[in-house]
């Protein structure tokens, strides 16, 4: 027969607050957010060719409130956006390779062809609904996490 103790020091590592968010963290279909106030999970879709990302949100009518789409791009360069085709306000949020954000445009403006520059070394950009990155408070030096950034250089690696 288990020894009692074992199996309740099992128990209670299993139920420490975290544990199950350890093990959930780096989905490819989430992607955490940290900054100095605050903290937020986003549902994505990722679109990490060339056709996904060259057709982005484009002809959506909505998006839910906590969702959103990763851009991801093979190494850092500089990126532009534009709203083409796009129905509904988007705010982008521009990451380097560690995952840090690098810049925020707000309140991108549907069907607009106003090129939106990322800057240079952009490797990640999240897509999320218009004015909810200042509503959050996201800005530069906000982190991201998500399994399409390496954990070598991610200033907050998967499994942390």
């Amino acid at each position: 027969m288990p020894d009692l103790r074992v199996l309740c020091c099992c128990l209670a590592v299993l139920l420490q607050p975290g544990a199950a968010a350890a093990e959930a963290a780096c989905a490819t279909d989430r992607l955490d957010l940290r900054w100095t106030d605050g903290r937020e999970s986003f549902a994505v879709e990722v679109a990490d060719d060339a056709e996904e990302r060259a057709r982005g949100l484009m002809f959506r009518t909505e998006l839910a409130p906590a969702s959103g789409m990763l851009f991801v791009y093979e190494s850092p360069r500089r990126v532009g956006f534009w709203m083409k085709n796009t129905l509904i306000p988007l705010d982008m949020v521009f990451a380097d390779a560690t995952g840090t954000v690098t810049k925020v445009h707000s309140n991108a403006v549907p069907g607009d062809l106003t090129p939106i520059d990322g800057g240079e070394g952009v490797q990640f950009v999240l897509e999320i609904n218009g004015g909810l990155a200042e509503k959050l408070g996201i800005g530069p030096g906000a982190e991201l996490r998500h399994p399409a950034v390496p954990t070598a250089m991610a200033v907050w690696p998967c499994g942390e």
